[in-house]
C-alpha cells in the first residue's frame, strides 16, 4: 500500500461541533484506523491544519491531539500549495467570504451549512466552485444517522405504500445562561451574527425531506423568539434578536405533506431529541437518531375515541423495532470518507454547494413566509 498525505485546513474546529464531530470523530478517527483506503492500493493520510482566530485555543487543541500545524492567518494557510482541502465550521456570518477565498486559491472545499447567509451568496459559491474546477461538498449529516438510514431502507423497500405525511419534532431546552450555562453559543440567538433556528435547521430539513421523500415545493412557516433575553459566555445579558422556534409546513413533490417543529425552548418528552413519523397507505414508522419503529397496516389496531373511559391500549407497545442489519459508524466520518474519495478516487458525490444552496433557499423562504404570513412556492434552482 502507498500512503498519500493530504493536508486539510480546518477552520472553526475550536467550536463544539467542529472539534468533536469533524476533527476528533472524523479526521483523527481516520488517522487512528491507519488512514482511508481508496481501494486502488493507496491509503489517504489526512494531516489537519487547524485554523481560527484564537491562537491559544488552537495551540491547546494541537497539543491535546499531537498535531503540528495551526495558524490564525487563513490567507497564509490558503497560499500554502501543500494544503489541498479547505473545511469550514465557523460562525455562519464568516463562512461565505472564507469559502470564496478557498475557492479562489483552488482548494477543494467541504463545509458545514448554511453555506451563506442568503441564497444569492450560496448560488455564487456554487458557480465560483464550478468555474474553478474544484471538488466541493456540504455536510448533510442527518441522513447518515442510523435511524434515518433505517427509514430510507423502508422507503426504498416500498414499506409505506403511498407516503401521505411526515411529522417531525426537534429540539430541547437551551438554558438562558443566567442561572445555568447555555448549551449553545450566544451568537446562535443574535440575528446580526447569523443566528436563528430557521437558518440553522431548515437547511437540515431540506436535505432530509429531499433525500428521503421528495423535493420541497412550498413552505409555510411561523418563526418566533420565545426567550427574548439571554446571557452570554461572560455572564452578560443580551437581547435575543434571532428566532428560537419555528413551526413549518412543507409540501413535497409527489403530494406528501411534512410538518416539522423546531425549538430551543421546548422540554423533551420523546425517546430522542429528533423524531420523524412517516405515515403511508401501507404502514407507518417513527425514526429518531438511532432507533426506528414500524407498524404495518396488517397489524394496525382499531382505536375508538371515548373520552369517558381510561385508555386501555398501550399504543407504543403496538410498534415493531426495525433491526440494525449491520453496523452504523459515525455519520460525519462516513461523509468525510465519501467526500475524500470523491476528491482523490473520483467516487460519485452529489451533496455539493448547489445542494447547500437549496438549504439556504428554504431557510430564506421560511423566514419570508413567517414575515408575510403566507405560503410560498419553492422554485427549483440551478447555478
Amino acid at each position: 500500500m502507498t500512503r498519500r498525505t493530504v493536508r486539510i485546513a480546518m477552520n472553526g474546529v475550536t467550536g463544539r461541533m467542529g472539534h468533536r464531530q469533524h476533527l476528533v470523530r472524523s479526521i483523527l478517527a481516520l488517522r487512528e484506523q491507519g488512514g482511508l483506503d481508496l481501494g486502488d492500493g493507496t491509503v489517504l493520510w489526512p494531516e489537519p491544519v487547524l485554523v481560527g482566530r484564537r491562537e491559544h485555543a488552537l495551540r491547546a487543541l494541537a497539543e491535546r491531539h499531537g498535531l503540528e500545524h495551526f495558524s490564525t492567518d487563513l490567507d497564509e494557510v490558503l497560499a500554502d500549495p501543500a494544503v489541498a482541502v479547505y473545511f469550514d465550521a465557523q460562525i455562519t456570518s464568516a463562512r461565505e467570504q472564507a469559502l470564496k477565498k478557498a475557492i479562489a486559491a483552488r482548494k477543494h472545499v467541504y463545509t458545514e451549512k448554511p453555506t451563506a447567509t442568503g441564497l444569492a451568496g450560496a448560488l455564487d459559491l456554487a458557480r465560483l466552485a464550478t468555474e474553478a474546477g474544484i471538488r466541493h461538498g456540504v455536510v448533510q449529516d442527518k441522513i447518515f444517522l442510523p435511524g434515518l438510514l433505517k427509514l430510507k431502507r423502508l422507503v426504498d423497500g416500498g414499506f409505506f405504500g403511498r407516503i401521505l405525511s411526515v411529522r417531525g419534532e426537534f429540539g430541547y431546552w437551551v438554558f438562558e445562561g443566567d442561572w445555568q450555562a447555555a448549551q449553545r453559543p450566544s451568537w446562535n440567538y443574535r440575528a446580526e451574527d447569523g443566528g436563528g433556528i430557521v437558518a440553522d435547521m431548515f437547511p437540515h430539513w431540506e436535505y432530509v425531506l429531499h433525500e428521503l421523500f421528495g423535493r420541497v415545493t412550498s413552505v409555510q412557516a411561523l418563526a418566533t423568539t420565545h426567550i427574548p433575553r439571554r446571557w452570554d459566555e461572560r455572564g452578560k445579558p443580551y437581547d435575543a434578536t434571532a428566532d428560537d422556534a419555528a413551526y413549518g409546513i412543507f409540501e413535497l413533490e409527489g403530494g406528501a405533506v411534512a410538518q416539522i417543529n423546531s425549538s430551543w425552548a421546548v422540554r423533551v418528552d420523546r425517546d430522542e431529541l429528533v423524531e420523524f413519523q412517516v405515515d403511508g397507505t401501507h404502514g407507518s414508522a417513527v425514526a429518531g437518531l438511532r432507533g426506528c419503529r414500524v407498524q404495518h397496516r396488517s397489524a394496525t389496531p382499531r382505536p375508538v375515541w371515548n373520552p369517558d373511559v381510561p385508555a386501555t391500549q398501550a399504543f407504543r407497545d403496538q410498534w415493531q423495532e426495525v433491526p440494525d442489519n449491520g453496523g452504523f459508524g459515525n455519520g460525519f466520518k462516513a461523509q468525510w470518507e465519501m467526500f475524500l474519495k470523491h476528491v482523490y478516487a473520483d467516487a460519485p458525490y452529489h451533496w455539493d454547494l448547489l445542494a447547500g444552496a437549496r438549504g439556504v433557499q428554504l431557510a430564506e423562504l421560511g423566514l419570508k413566509s413567517s414575515a408575510e404570513g403566507r405560503r410560498i412556492d419553492v422554485p427549483e434552482i440551478s447555478p
